[in-house]
């Protein structure tokens, strides 16, 4: 048996610096994001050599982070987002930041895809038979809320296999819960919204939600 050391003599650990914990946060950040494009990725892949763009039509990639808060969702891209092969590319996209930064949210918080991605025949489906990509993006991206932009993407959100998912409506003016981690706000599809002026106040009077529940949020 040995006697114990002073408590002078044994040894201490050096306190850890404050930054470190924020520097172990931001390196796990990183590692789930670099996990989050690299899936995409693989996504994207899928995409491509799907019987849905079997006619050689390349297939509209989503645009934004995808790790972002909110995700927006339209059914079908519009003719620019076609020929550019990215959602939200085009009036739409502009719209759209136009309105958030309106709002105060930051644009690098948004994600934004379709439904359909190849506008083929065999894409040409109704919401019931929507394919399963909608699904995948939402598991890897995770968002907080869903803008949900017409009522077939709102079908399509309830036929989703979606864990603990609760039917939503297309009613504006409301934050909805679709599961436990994810709120919906229905607004009228954006592309139908850009020309006249009363359905341009009709998509604004929807989007402007968004606002309040940003506002609402905890700060992370």
């Amino acid at each position: 048996m040995t006697a114990d050391r002073p408590e002078s003599d044994v040894p201490r650990r050096a306190p850890r610096p404050q930054s470190a914990a924020f520097q172990d946060s931001d390196e796990i950040q990183d590692a789930y994001l670099r996990r989050a494009i690299a899936e995409i990725g693989s996504l994207n892949d899928e995409m491509v050599a799907s019987d849905d763009c079997a006619d050689g039509t390349l297939p509209v990639m989503a645009s934004g982070s995808p790790q972002a808060e909110i995700m927006m969702v339209k059914w079908a891209p519009s003719i620019p987002e076609q020929q550019e092969g990215v959602a939200f590319f085009g009036r739409a996209g502009t719209a759209i930041l136009k309105s958030v930064q309106r709002l105060g949210i930051d644009p690098l918080t948004l994600y934004g895809t379709v439904c359909v991605k190849c506008l083929s025949e065999a894409a040409e489906r109704t919401a019931e038979h929507a394919p399963p990509w909608l699904s995948r993006e939402i598991e890897i991206v995770r968002p907080r809320l869903l803008v949900a932009m017409g009522e077939r993407v709102v079908e399509a959100l309830n036929h989703l296999d979606l864990p603990m998912s609760e039917e939503i409506s297309a009613t504006s003016n409301r934050v909805q819960r679709l599961t436990p981690s994810i709120d919906v706000v229905f607004t009228p599809d954006i592309d139908e919204s850009l020309d006249e002026q009363s359905a341009k106040r009709a998509f604004w009077s929807a989007f402007r939600i968004l606002g309040e529940w940003h506002e609402s949020q905890p700060p992370y």
